[in-house]
């Protein structure tokens, strides 16, 4: 194959099923894919498993490829940052799901554990007393990390609040917790 194909040639011959055309697109464009998915996923065994899944996608729907609406360059860029999505969007269901199958989870059991169990329950009501003692705005922050799995970065996008923002907010809402919460630290470590 001539090495002076234009990427649209490339992707009509990767719709033909041209391995040697998709090898060459993947060497062409995977080094900037993998930095925007590394940058939207932020975890590079998922971002490399994206990457797989953006060449797998090109490969099966190459003929949906219309240069005169986009560069092969845009049209990658946008299957990349559309899978990365759906990669980060399951990834928080699955941490929501726990999250919340942990919470449902009932104390009121007559097992053995039983006395384990209302430990637990008192320790949850003292770490609820403490984040309610929280100001509204370190107490949010912290409810939508840990409660809701949200990045620092999904937090500020999600309250339009400035990053350093709801860093600092984190940040003093923990030394809070911290001191608040001393007696419950010592009985865990």
């Amino acid at each position: 194959m001539p090495a002076n194909r234009s990427d649209a040639d490339l992707v009509a011959l990767v719709e033909q099923q041209d391995e040697a055309a998709l090898a060459r697109l993947y060497e062409k464009f995977s080094g900037v894919l993998l930095a925007l998915i590394s940058g939207i996923l932020g975890r590079s065994g998922d971002a490399e498993e994206v990457l797989q899944e953006v060449f797998m996608q090109a490969w099966r729907q190459a003929d949906r490829y219309d240069a005169s609406r986009s560069s092969v360059s845009n049209w990658l860029s946008l299957i990349a940052r559309s899978r990365a999505i759906d990669r980060l969007r399951s990834r928080n269901v699955m941490q929501r799901t726990a999250t919340a199958a942990y919470a449902e989870k009932r104390d009121d059991n007559a097992s053995p554990e039983g006395s384990r169990n209302v430990l637990y329950s008192e320790r949850r009501t003292r770490i609820r007393a403490s984040l309610a003692e929280l100001p509204k705005e370190q107490a949010e922050v912290i409810e939508l990390a840990f409660f809701k799995g949200m990045t620092q970065s999904e937090i500020a996008d999600s309250t339009g609040i400035p990053l350093g923002t709801v860093k600092t907010r984190t940040l003093l809402a923990m030394k809070k917790l911290r001191v608040a919460l001393q007696s419950e630290l010592r009985d865990l470590l």
